[in-house]
């Protein structure tokens, strides 16, 4: 019995035992759930906390948004008020006086409207305020502001002198108050008769004589065929009259028959190119008549009622001075330069001759009117051209290459361009929005690219490597000469090429690695290409200076064609004088290294217009071969598009569906011939990561886009994860816009949820799942919120993992570092190691910020930052950085 009693406690003891630890077990897991339900109540209530601020955030963005908007359209209605002012008063017509210069219209064009002053609103820049005067009507002056009329007399003769073609604009005065001494700064016009003063009681004479001048017109020139010079301008593509302007400053009472004349000139004087400028004479009411009111309060243009301006101050006495004597020495050195149709054989005969001996074209004619040849083949090979801004060195290399692709087919002859200075004259020879033209014969074409030596290297680089493919060619065959290899080999495409190099002297500036690779392939080929068939063509304003290229007797020597154009210096030989002396439109041609005896004067027609020039391209383009493909356009200025990028273009998943087992994630473009991507390969390989360093939020947003974007098209919807972190306010309009087209595909995070991005991407890395690609924009400001509690890793150390073992796994991480030195700390400091980073984009980093752990050698690399480019650095393919160009926005 007492054995049964024993069972029976034990047994309770061991069920009270039981049911005690099963209670103290729920007890613990209802303290945790307690914890944690603590824990949420503390986010929720934070949560909670920060919602008013963040509404008052947004409201405050949204209220800055519609001011934004609204100061938009206030600034868009001014910039097309100033577009239309930009259209009606062009070039110097409308410029201000700062680094004002005349910009003549064509013949067959009027000089449109002339600034006097700007009208100003709120908030916004002045608008031009204009009036009509050539071939539009007059202007009478008034009020009791002298010196305002004084400048507004002063800019409508200025304006209307540099706008029209040298001796066009024709000026009479008439100042009986000061003698003359009103337009004292445009007597240097007397000297080619394009200004007359009228004395002292000579205004009957004068306004009979302008009444004389539209009668005759009316009667011999228009005829009733047209009702003013400017329709006769604008149907003939010719004016055969010039603008008369007479300028009347004050005088005595008109009798009745003065202002009978006066009231004939303004009623048909603008039809026929007669104008009058007045002040102190009072004018008829008429439509061609604009009234200008200038008092102490401000000036009117219309009348006393009319819209109110800020008067211009008066151009500067020196460019008035300097400007008509410019003028008058045009006109005075002669008729215009011939038409450039004289350079070109009759349509039939294009496209007969054979380059494989050397290339002929006439330049200009001389003085007993022959036409003065050039020649590039065995001898001379290479030519040098000189001459100082505006003395016609753009014009002469129009000519020139016009007259070539008029005789040589693009299988006999093709063109390398490339521009140094600012501007897009040579852009005419490559397809584009305005013309869809192109001359067949160009391959490249590269404007802009004063900043951009790279690009003039690329070229010299593939010129080389051109010169290689024929010399190994000739080898081949056991020939010398291009005439030979095309002879032996007459199925093969052997064009002579000339290559033509405006401003060369950029590419060679300096003492750095570009300038002195640049010199030797120069002398590689002007030494080896004349045999070839690769001809240089160097141009210059002035080549005082240039080391690279005076320093190398033997490069120099290569160019014996050197043609010189006015005032050049030390293109001829250092006795030769010759071009100290040429007239405008001339140039000094000569095939013996510049020594006197080889001297010819040229002159050379006008062939860079547009008009001039579109005709013989347009004709040359209907005669391209069947295959032909535009020229290759490099714009400095411009910023590539990645959809518009051929490789880009290229990409494409592969056809089982599957993810590509090496992807290329596209990060800009690269400065060379070719228009190529640069690419980064992203295997399964230690490494194979991507850091974007620099400060520009713009460009490394660019990067990481176009990365993101390129990936994403070689993999089939679904195969791919891309995490998109953004720690940057200002990166966010790009990277949400990322997130937004690459769709399921892509995970969202920020400041608070990029910790849960590192832990789950580095738990998960125990296996090889589908590619994940992490593009953290701005990831150096997520040091402080990559915490974590003690006992488990912090944020940072996930991300160091992740960089390290990421790869292999087929996770990659494509991140933008704000500098240099953040990028080392978030990595463990100054002596971390940074071979998990094998590729890297430098912004504004400067090369020695990037050091020898980054870039091989000592020093970091030759690097300075510029505007819109990048060094790109793939420790897994390159020996020295590659400058690219970010695409810009995809949107």
């Amino acid at each position: 019995m007492a054995d049964r009693r024993g069972q029976l406690a034990t047994r309770i003891r061991e069920t009270l035992g039981e049911a005690l630890g099963a209670t103290r077990t729920r007890l613990s897991a209802a303290q945790a759930d307690l914890t944690a339900g603590r824990e949420r109540l503390t986010r929720v209530r934070r949560a909670a906390a920060a919602v008013p601020q963040r509404v008052g955030a947004q409201r405050d963005r949204r209220l800055a948004e519609i001011d934004a908007r609204h100061s938009a359209r206030i600034a868009q209605l001014a910039r097309h008020a100033a577009d239309a002012a930009l259209r009606e008063a062009p070039g110097c017509a409308g410029a201000d006086w700062p680094g004002w210069t005349p910009t003549p219209t064509r013949r067959a064009e009027p000089p449109g409207a002339l600034r006097i002053g700007t009208v100003h609103l709120d908030d916004v820049d002045p608008v031009p305020a204009l009036v009509p005067l050539l071939d539009a009507g007059h202007v009478h002056l008034s009020g009791d502001d002298r010196a305002g009329c004084d400048a507004v007399v002063s800019a409508l003769l200025l304006r209307a002198a540099g706008r029209a073609d040298p001796g066009a604009v024709r000026l009479i005065g008439y100042d009986p108050e000061h003698l003359g001494g009103g337009l004292a700064g445009f007597a240097p016009l007397g000297t080619a008769g394009l200004l007359t003063f009228v004395g002292p009681g000579g205004l009957g004479g004068l306004l009979d004589d302008l009444v004389e001048q539209i009668r005759r017109i009316n009667e011999t020139v228009l005829a009733g065929e047209h009702g003013s010079l400017r329709e006769l301008a604008s149907a003939t593509g010719r004016r055969p009259e010039p603008w008369r302007v007479a300028v009347l400053l004050g005088g005595d009472e008109l009798s009745r028959h003065e202002r009978g004349q006066l009231e004939r000139v303004v009623r048909a004087g603008a039809a026929c190119g007669v104008h009058l400028v007045v002040r102190g004479i009072p004018l008829p009411d008429d439509p061609t008549v604009t009234r200008v009111v200038a008092g102490a309060s401000g000036a009117l243009i219309g009348g006393p009622s009319g819209l109110p301006v800020r008067l211009d101050p008066p151009p500067p006495a020196t460019l008035v001075t300097e400007t008509c004597r410019e003028i008058a020495a045009r006109v005075n050195a002669g008729p215009p330069p011939t038409p450039f149709t004289d350079l070109l054989p009759p349509p039939e005969q294009m496209w007969r001759e054979d380059s494989a001996s050397g290339l002929t074209a006439p330049i200009g004619e001389g003085p007993q009117g022959r036409p003065v040849r050039l020649t590039l083949g065995d001898y001379p090979p290479h030519a040098l051209i000189g001459g100082p801004s505006g003395t016609g060195k753009t014009n002469l290399i129009f000519a020139w290459i016009g007259a070539l692709a008029a005789r040589y087919s693009p299988s006999e002859l093709e063109f390398y361009l490339l521009d140094f200075k600012e501007g897009v004259s040579f852009a005419r020879f490559a397809q584009g929005r305005r013309d869809p033209s192109w001359l067949p014969h160009m391959r490249l074409v590269g404007i802009n690219v004063n900043t951009d030596r790279e690009f003039g290297l690329a070229l010299l680089r593939f010129l080389t490597e051109e010169l290689r493919r024929r010399a190994d060619a000739a080898k081949k065959h056991e020939v010398t000469k291009l005439a030979e290899l095309r002879a032996v080999d007459p199925t093969g495409h052997w064009p002579r090429i000339v290559a033509v190099v405006d401003e060369f002297q950029m590419l060679l500036a300096g003492r750095d690695v570009v300038a002195r690779e640049a010199a030797d392939l120069l002398e590689d080929l002007a030494r080896r290409g004349r045999s070839q068939g690769i001809h240089l063509v160097l141009a210059s304003q002035d080549v005082r200076g240039i080391e690279a290229l005076w320093g190398r007797p033997a490069l120099v020597a290569q160019f014996t064609l050197r043609i010189a154009l006015p005032k050049a210096l030390r293109i001829l030989a250092e006795r030769n004088d010759a071009a100290q002396s040429l007239p405008r439109w001339h140039a000094v041609v000569n095939a013996e290294s510049g020594m006197v005896e080889g001297n010819e004067v040229a002159r050379i027609p006008s062939a860079s217009d547009w008009e001039t020039w579109s005709q013989l391209q347009h004709r040359l383009w209907r005669m391209r071969p069947a295959d032909a493909a535009p020229a290759r356009l490099f714009d400095g200025d411009a910023i590539p598009r990645l959809a518009e990028a051929p490789d880009y273009r290229a990409l494409q998943a592969p056809a089982d569906g599957s993810a590509p087992r090496s992807p290329a994630a596209l990060l800009g473009e690269i400065i060379d011939v070719q228009s190529r991507s640069a690419a980064l390969r992203l295997p399964r390989a230690p490494g194979r990561n991507l850091a974007v360093l620099g400060t520009r939020v713009d460009e490394a947003c660019a990067v990481l886009d176009a990365a993101a974007r390129s990936l994403a098209r070689q993999h089939p919807s679904g195969t791919a994860r891309f995490s998109i972190a953004c720690l940057d306010a200002d990166a966010d309009p790009i990277a949400r816009a990322l997130y937004e087209d690459l769709a399921d595909d892509a995970n969202w995070y920020d400041e608070e949820t990029v910790g849960e991005l590192m832990a789950e991407t580095a738990d998960g890395l125990g296996g090889a799942g589908s590619p994940h690609y992490l593009l953290l924009f701005a990831v150096d400001a997520a040091a402080g919120t990559l915490a974590a509690p003690a006992g488990r890793r912090t944020g940072l150390e996930q991300l160091r993992r992740i960089l390290h073992d990421g790869p292999e796994r087929r996770t990659h991480v494509l991140a933008w570092w704000r500098g240099v030195a953040r990028m080392r700390a978030d990595l463990g400091g100054p002596a971390a190691r940074t071979d998990q980073i094998g590729a890297w984009v430098a912004l504004d980093a400067h090369g020695g910020e990037l050091g020898a752990s980054l870039y091989p050698g000592t020093g970091g690399p030759d690097w300075y930052p510029r505007p819109w480019r990048g060094l790109f650095f793939d420790r897994a393919v390159h020996r020295t950085g590659q400058v690219i160009i970010p695409y810009g926005p995809s949107r």
